[in-house]
């Protein structure tokens, strides 16, 4: 099954600004270099990974986000685009790649200064110099700013002294720690003269060559996990372990010679967010990652649909091929319609990080408004992986559990991706804040009871900022408000119910933060826990209506117009999916009655017919080349089964949109 003229038009697309280096890997990285064998062992899975992230690291693959003078390919908006195509292959290879150069090097490249780039990041990029990212501890995950490991300031020897004080600051969860790491930039408490600045990082070493502990350092493997056996995940406790002072990473802060703290931004809490906002790029990566693999399950599962029949039509005696029964094209094709849409809202994110770059911090309203769109995209990328990949399992049936048919591998790999680089629920949170508050302020430095307080005038122009396509949807949405008939296919409409959504929820919310906000001390933190249901409804309100804007502007972009007719109807469906997904909300609010609901559910089952007939295109266009599927069911087939009246896809007969080709579905 090659990918067809429209399918490949469709991938050129969806890869937007990111086409070339996409096509790249497509051209020249085989299954070999990045499909593992699901059947392998720990130690083997382990040993698989790093060879391969050794080998495309010599290829100067998914190397980008460092500097070209020591080696990198690429601005960091690339790195984002590396990340995703490692992701259609390994998930094991791609959070190794993402531990090493995104994390580890990540932190040296962002929070370091020249000496750190050029005594460090060539042998960073080589991965000749494996490292840890030790952040998370027993006792602290999300909650960063309360770590306990200690930095301490020695100025007898100009040092720093790494420790553990407490059990539950041991550092886990860590990739590269379990065996394979010799260095770790590690946060901790820094001590300078006896007052406490705030969490930093430094560069400790914590293996030598032969991969034995150095002095002090006690590093522990988490063996085997419910996913990502290529991953070596461990723990590491520091015992007083002893560091030159240059080790520490101080763009933002750091000790002079005088043996005094010097820092140009004041406030610990700014500083520390600062620090933490420079990293946002992994948690973008997590985000786009997911979406990659779940755009493999539903090529593998789309795939086995067009060739697997089950039961004969009446009287025909031909069996039904599965992706002929609508309940199997429910599951599917809205889904196939969110791959799309999120896949341009990562494109405009990775452009919106490379801007935020650019700029060095000299915008930062862009800045936290980075932070909160990856906060909210990782939140719902990583959550629809988990189901999707899980409905592409059980419409594959007893197919989809063998190993050998590529999709419990991808199951039991993206599982994790909803805890780390922050738990979805606190970033939800992390996002409601932002709504609440001016973007000016930093969300991190209030705690909720802070950001009730703060709500007594909420900043309404921040909520339904435009962030992208501003004139085209302005205008979409005056058109929707002129025009009569029926609403069902005007994007203009689509745009003002899930602006209203937002609007709504985040106005209700506020009101009941600012009542929490004057509530008793001793009742601040029930009034202020009472919502925050609330405010995950309100961070995926904001984050449905970003990721329709970025679709608008994919659309945009593309010039070919049947391929822009394709692209219409996968955002109909999109939009009216997850209007169809809100429903209650939108009763329940009186947007709209029990007739435009059933409305609603009969146009997405009109939809699904129509983009019926080019449904392998659409598979085509998310870009995952077949030979990275790893999937023996699909190799055994030799080819899928079509209804015979569909022929020849209506791009490659140059006739007219698919919306006027029809097709037959069984009921």
């Amino acid at each position: 099954m090659s990918t067809s003229p429209t399918g490949q038009a469709l991938s050129t697309a969806l890869d937007g600004p990111f086409r070339a280096i996409k096509q790249r890997w497509r051209d020249e990285v085989t299954a070999d270099d990045i499909v593992r064998d699901p059947a392998l062992s720990l130690p083997d899975a382990r040993e698989w990974t790093l060879d391969r992230l050794v080998r495309l690291a010599g290829r100067k693959l998914a190397v980008a986000g460092f500097p070209a003078e020591h080696g990198g390919t690429g601005p960091q908006s690339e790195s984002v685009a590396h990340f995703e195509m490692l992701a259609l292959g390994d998930l094991s290879l791609t959070i190794k790649s993402g531990v090493q150069h995104g994390l580890f090097g990540g932190a040296i490249v962002n929070l370091g200064t020249q000496w750190h780039h050029e005594t460090f990041l060539p042998q960073v990029i080589s991965v000749e110099m494996p490292g840890a990212f030790a952040m998370t501890e027993l006792g602290h995950g999300s909650d960063v700013s309360s770590i306990e490991t200690t930095i301490t300031y020695v100025p007898e020897t100009d040092e720093l002294e790494v420790n553990s004080p407490t059990p539950s600051s041991t550092k886990a969860y860590l990739g590269n720690a379990g065996q394979h790491g010799q260095w770790a930039t590690v946060f901790g408490q820094l001590e300078v003269n006896g007052e406490n600045q705030g969490v930093h990082v430094v560069l400790v070493p914590i293996r030598d060559h032969a991969l034995a502990d150095l002095p002090g350092v006690t590093t522990g493997d988490q063996g085997h996990k419910g996913g990502l056996l290529g991953v070596d995940n461990g723990t590491i406790r520091f015992d007083h372990v002893r560091v030159p002072r240059r080790h520490l990473l101080d763009k933002f802060g750091g000790i002079g010679d005088d043996g005094a703290y010097h820092s140009p931004i004041e406030s610990k809490n700014a500083r520390f967010f600062t620090m933490l906002g420079t990293l946002v790029r992994g948690r973008i990566c997590v985000g786009g990652g997911a979406a990659s693999a779940t755009r493999k399950a539903l090529s593998i599962a789309t795939r086995y649909a067009l060739q697997r029949t089950q039961f004969r039509q009446p009287g025909l005696g031909e069996e039904i091929l599965l992706l002929d029964y609508q309940t199997h094209q429910r599951k599917l094709l809205p889904n196939i319609a969110r791959a799309y849409a999120y896949g341009f809202a990562q494109n405009e994110m990775a452009l919106a990080l490379q801007r935020v770059i650019d700029a060095d911090g000299a915008d930062p309203v862009a800045a936290r408004e980075l932070e909160t769109r990856a906060a909210g995209m990782k939140a719902l990328l990583t959550r629809w992986a988990n189901d999707t990949i899980q409905l592409c399992r059980e419409a594959c049936g007893g197919a989809g559990y063998l190993s050998e048919n590529g999709l419990t591998l991808l199951r039991q790999d993206a599982d994790v991706f909803a805890t780390f680089e922050g738990d979805n629920t606190v970033l939800q949170q992390l996002v409601a804040k932002a709504l609440l508050l001016d973007y000016k302020k930093t969300w991190g430095d209030m705690d909720l009871r802070g950001t009730a307080q703060a709500t007594a005038r909420m900043v309404g122009g921040s909520v339904l900022e435009r962030t992208t396509a501003r004139s085209v949807i302005d205008r979409l949405v005056l058109s929707a408000r002129n025009l009569g008939g029926d609403p069902m296919r005007k994007r203009g409409w689509h745009v003002q119910l899930f602006e209203d959504r937002e609007a709504h929820v985040v106005e209700g919310l506020a009101k009941r933060m600012r009542a929490a906000g004057k509530a008793p001390a001793e009742n601040a933190f029930a009034a202020v826990n009472a919502c925050q249901e609330h405010m995950l409804n309100a961070a995926r309100a904001h984050t449905d209506r970003v990721v329709l804007e970025a679709f608008i502007e994919g659309i945009e972009e593309t010039r070919d117009p049947y391929i822009r007719s394709i692209l219409n109807q996968v955002c109909d469906l999109f939009a009216l999916a997850t209007l169809e997904e809100h429903r209650a909300w939108y009763m329940e609010h009186d947007r709209f009655d029990g007739n435009r609901s059933r409305e609603i559910s009969q146009a997405v089952d009109d939809l699904i017919v129509e983009l019926r007939p080019v449904v392998l295109e659409l598979v085509g266009g998310l870009g995952v080349p077949e030979g990275w599927l790893n999937s023996a069911m699909l190799a055994d087939a030799g080819g899928q089964r079509q209804p015979a009246e569909q022929g020849t896809s209506p791009v490659e007969q140059g006739t007219a949109p698919v919306e006027q080709v029809e097709t037959k579905v069984a009921s």
